[in-house]
């Protein structure tokens, strides 16, 4: 048992717990003093459930002596270094080196977002440390400014209370269905209890970096179920403060776990960024057919591409996460916090399920390629349109918005302007405007026109039901309403066989909107073996487009 003075505690008989340095969910934090070593020290005494039996509390103390073991095999300079775990009148004790210095939290407080390079530079180190830990089998599970230290002098990057907080009852949802620890920052499928990974570290990696840059979580909300909105449904939109490294940020808030961006090829990414002064895109992730694509207007003979990589075409169908995701942090919501389904802004648009968008993007939006538009559909589109109703603060169209790198602003004669990649070249095709990949591999095209009977979710369901006679091989075509910068707005996702059989089938992302009393479509179509390069294309032209 620990034995008190008037302000001293000493635990473990060998360390001496001084003064209160810190405290946070999972517990408090002492300076300390060795006093077998003469060193000082930083002591974490773990809070523990006193609501569980003793057979309960016995068994989370074990699980989080032998998690805090596991962590302390860790050699990595960016890993917070654990000396030794002890066990002091029941209570668990872990004992790490001390950081002089605040965490990275108290660094934005206090001197505000830090710029690109030095947001690179964190995201580096920490990259870093996760791969060790999950070499090493061992996730964070809380990975949030707060829990970043800056030494002072050398602002060496320290991720400390690894391995914790899933065993502390952090960033969970507890089977009470209570909310605990860090949701602004938590994976979607980490908050709906579907899976676990390193990529769920990788995904709070990125909504720190967006924090770091703009001095919020892109995910800050008013409530608990304004957040688990956010995180699973939303649409995510990153900071203007981040364009300089938006592919990686995209990448690591990608919803679809198997798309995600990985730790090696972000550090990769992040590193160019600092050699270069710009960031590469990524390289294509594997395709799966829950991601709908779709193209319309033939476009002119051009060599044929390279077909997609095998690794793509062999890899087998797998079911869609996104609506499992949804309705399980639906019930945690609803369950833990008072959240109502309707508080939550979900409804089913009239398919007798409730089943969300199926796109496993983060961004609601979906543009498709050219489309002709002539007369009522014949029959009903192929899937029915969920709704969608974004509550966040929408950006007015007006506002320019930041040209990532890699891009350039196009100011079209047509009269609008959006971000297109540097490579890219303008092919005007009638109504339309094409900004085409070398090889046309990649074709982003806009239509501006006159508003139509029905709106966009009208002209979006008029197509779909065109699309069997329009593109050969049609399938997985899906349209949902939403909202585009506070308008009405349609997205259609879909695939189809494509222009040639080398090329093999590709994917359409396509968004419609109104504005200004005009009409706007959006699309971007390309091979399945590019469409996660394609979705980048078509997220920075929605966000970047500028109405005349």
């Amino acid at each position: 048992m620990g034995t008190e003075g008037e302000n001293v505690r000493v635990i473990a008989g060998r360390y001496r717990l001084e003064a209160r340095i810190g405290r946070g969910g999972m517990g408090v934090v002492w300076r300390a003093t060795d006093q077998l070593l003469g060193r000082q020290v930083a002591v974490k005494e773990l809070v523990l459930d006193d609501t569980l039996s003793a057979d309960e509390a016995r068994q989370q103390r074990d699980r989080t002596l032998r998690e805090a073991r596991a962590v302390a095999q860790l050699q990595h300079p960016n890993i917070i270094v654990v000396h030794d775990v002890v066990e002091d009148d029941e209570r668990p004790y872990i004992v790490m080196e001390l950081i002089d210095g605040g965490s990275l939290a108290e660094r934005i407080s206090t001197r505000g977002p830090v710029d690109a390079r030095e947001a690179a530079r964190i995201g580096i180190d920490l990259l870093g440390a996760l791969r060790r830990a999950h070499d090493a089998g061992v996730l964070h599970r809380d990975l949030k400014p707060a829990n970043v230290l800056m030494e002072a002098g050398t602002d060496r990057v320290v991720l400390t209370d690894f391995g914790i907080a899933q065993v502390a009852g952090a960033t969970t949802l507890t089977e009470s269905g209570a909310f605990v620890g860090s949701p602004e920052y938590t994976a979607p499928e980490r908050m709906s209890g579907t899976r676990t990974g390193p990529e769920s570290d990788l995904w709070s990696l990125g909504a720190l970096l967006c924090t770091v840059l703009s001095g919020e979580s892109p995910f800050r909300r008013d409530s608990l179920g304004g957040i688990l909105h956010a995180v699973v449904v939303d649409e995510i939109r990153p900071p203007a403060q981040a364009a300089p490294l938006l592919p990686v940020v995209r990448g690591l808030l990608e919803r679809d776990p198997e798309r995600r961006l990985d730790a090696a090829e972000a550090e990769w990414m992040l590193r160019a960024f600092l050699d270069t002064g710009r960031t590469p895109r990524r390289t294509a992730a594997p395709y799966t057919p829950t991601q709908r694509d779709v193209p319309k207007s033939r476009p002119a003979p051009s060599p044929a591409p390279p077909p997609p990589p095998v690794a793509a075409a062999d890899r087998p169908p797998r079911p869609s996460t996104r609506g499992i995701l949804v309705a399980a942090a639906l019930v945690a919501a609803m369950a833990g916090a008072g959240v109502s389904a309707a508080a939550l802004l979900l409804n089913d648009g009239g398919n007798g399920g409730g089943t969300p968008p199926t796109s496993s993007s983060p961004r609601t939006p979906s543009t498709s390629p050219s489309r002709t538009e002539s007369g009522s559909p014949s029959r009903p589109p192929a899937t029915p349109a969920p709704t969608v109703t974004v509550t966040r603060q929408e950006t007015p169209a007006s506002t320019a918005r930041a040209v990532p790198s890699g891009y350039r602003l196009a100011r079209d004669p047509y009269g609008f302007s959006l971000a297109v990649p540097d490579d890219f070249t303008r092919d005007p095709q009638g109504e339309r405007v094409f900004y085409l990949s070398p090889g046309q591999t990649v074709r982003l095209g806009i239509k501006v026109s006159d508003p139509e009977t029905g709106g966009p979710l009208g002209v979006m369901r008029r197509a779909a039901a065109k699309g069997p006679s329009t593109n050969p091989g049609y399938r997985d075509g899906t349209v949902t309403q939403t909202t585009h910068d506070g308008q009405p707005a349609a997205l259609w996702e879909f695939t189809w066989n494509g222009f040639t059989e080398a090329e093999g089938a590709r994917h359409t992302y396509d968004l419609c909107w109104e504005e200004g009393g005009r009409m706007y479509d959006v699309w971007v179509s390309a091979p399945v073996g590019k469409v996660t390069e394609a979705k980048e294309y078509f997220d920075v032209a929605v966000d970047t487009f500028v109405a005349a």
